[in-house]
C-alpha cells in the first residue's frame, strides 16, 4: 500500500467521522464501528433500547457516504416479496415483469429485524450474503456499494424471532450507541430542532453533504485490503479464535467467517490511525464489536450474567502476545 493511497484514506475516514458526528452526538466509538463495516464490506447489527438514535446513524451514514437510502420496518406479518420485491404479470404483454422491493437501495435500514418473521430473516441474508435476490429463479442483483444496518431491541422481546447464530455471523460488527453523558446530552439539547417536515409541510428533509460517494468507497477497500498482514498477526489471531472454541464458558466459539472478519477490520483499523501494516492493538481493538455477537454461550454463564463481550475481553487479556509483537503490546501495541 503505497504511502499516498495511505494517508488518503486516512483522511477520508476521518472526513467521515467528523460529519457523524455532527448527526450522532457523543458515540465517536459506535461511528467508527459503522464506518469500519462500510469500507470492509460488510453490514451492521444496532443493537440499542429505543431512542438513542439508531435511525439517525442509519439515515447519517447513508448522506455522508453518498448512498441510497431505504428504510423497511420489520413486523411479525412482513412477508419476503414485501422487501424483495415480486415478479408481477402484465395482462398488456402477456409477461411478467419484475417489481423491486425496498431492499434495491445502496443503504438498508431494516429496523426491528427480530421482528420480522424467519422467512423473512432468510430473504435479506440471502441479499447481505450474496448481492442478489431471487424470484422464481432469477437472480437481480442489488446495488453497489450495498450496506445493511438492521436495529433490534434486547430488552423488549415480546412478539419476536431471535435472530439465529447463522444470521448473526452475517453481520461484520454489532453497534451499541448507549445513553449519551451528561455533556453529549447537553450538546443535544442545544442543537436539536424538530425535523422540517414536522414544521412546515412544504420543507425538504434537512440532509448531510456527501464526503464521499460510490466510487471512493470501492478504492477504500481496495487500499485496506492491501495492508500488510504478518505471520505473527495469523499467529496471534488464530491464538485469539482457539481460545473461544476452548472456553468453558463458549458453547460455540468464533467460526472462520468470523475470523477473517477480524482480520479484514484490523487491516481497516491499523489504516484509520495511520499505519499500512497490522499491529497487536489493532486485532484487539476490532475483535469484541467483530466477535462477540457470534458468541453463543453456555447457559449457566447467562446465568453467571456473564455477557460475550466480557469473555471476550477476559480472553484478549489472556492469549499471550509472543515473539517480537511483545514489545510492541507493552509499549500499546506501536
Amino acid at each position: 500500500m503505497s504511502e499516498g493511497n495511505l494517508q488518503q484514506v486516512t483522511q477520508q475516514v476521518a472526513a467521515i467521522e467528523r460529519a457523524l458526528q455532527a448527526a450522532v452526538i457523543d458515540n465517536a466509538l459506535a461511528i467508527r464501528h459503522a464506518v469500519l463495516a462500510v469500507v470492509c464490506g460488510g453490514h451492521v447489527l444496532i443493537e440499542d433500547v429505543p431512542g438513542v438514535g439508531k435511525t439517525t446513524l442509519a439515515r447519517a451514514l447513508a448522506q455522508v457516504l453518498g448512498l441510497e437510502f431505504r428504510r423497511i420496518q420489520g413486523t411479525p406479518d412482513r412477508l419476503p416479496a414485501e422487501i424483495t420485491g415480486a415478479s408481477i404479470w402484465d395482462a398488456r404483454t402477456s409477461e411478467f415483469h419484475f417489481v423491486p422491493g425496498p431492499i434495491f437501495g445502496q443503504c438498508v435500514l431494516f429496523d426491528e429485524l427480530n421482528r420480522a418473521p424467519a422467512k423473512t430473516q432468510s430473504a435479506l441474508l440471502e441479499a447481505m450474503e450474496e448481492g442478489q435476490i431471487t424470484i422464481d429463479g432469477v437472480a437481480h442483483p442489488l446495488p453497489r456499494p450495498f450496506v445493511v444496518l438492521a436495529t433490534q431491541n434486547p430488552i423488549e422481546l415480546e412478539g419476536t424471532f431471535p435472530l439465529p447464530e447463522a444470521a448473526l455471523d452475517r453481520f461484520f460488527v454489532r453497534v451499541h450507541l448507549g445513553y449519551p453523558s451528561p455533556a453529549g446530552e447537553k450538546q443535544l439539547l442545544h442543537t436539536w430542532s424538530a425535523p422540517t417536515w414536522r414544521m412546515d409541510a412544504n420543507a425538504q428533509n434537512r440532509s448531510l453533504a456527501p464526503v464521499v460517494h460510490a466510487p471512493e468507497i470501492f478504492a477504500m477497500r481496495q487500499s485496506i485490503a492491501q495492508v500488510y498482514f504478518g505471520s505473527e498477526a495469523e499467529d496471534y489471531l488464530i491464538a485469539l479464535l482457539q481460545a473461544t472454541r476452548a472456553h468453558p464458558d463458549i458453547l460455540l466459539g468464533l467460526s472462520p467467517r468470523a475470523g477473517l472478519s477480524v482480520k479484514q477490520a484490523a487491516q481497516a483499523w491499523a489504516v484509520f490511525n495511520g499505519f499500512d501494516h497490522v499491529r497487536p492493538d489493532d486485532i484487539q481493538q476490532v475483535v469484541i464489536p467483530v466477535g462477540a455477537h457470534r458468541l453463543v454461550l453456555h447457559p449457566e454463564a447467562d446465568l453467571r450474567r456473564k455477557t460475550a463481550a466480557k469473555i471476550l475481553e477476559e480472553i484478549v487479556g489472556q492469549v499471550p502476545v509472543t515473539g517480537s509483537w511483545a514489545g510492541l503490546a507493552a509499549r500499546g501495541g506501536r
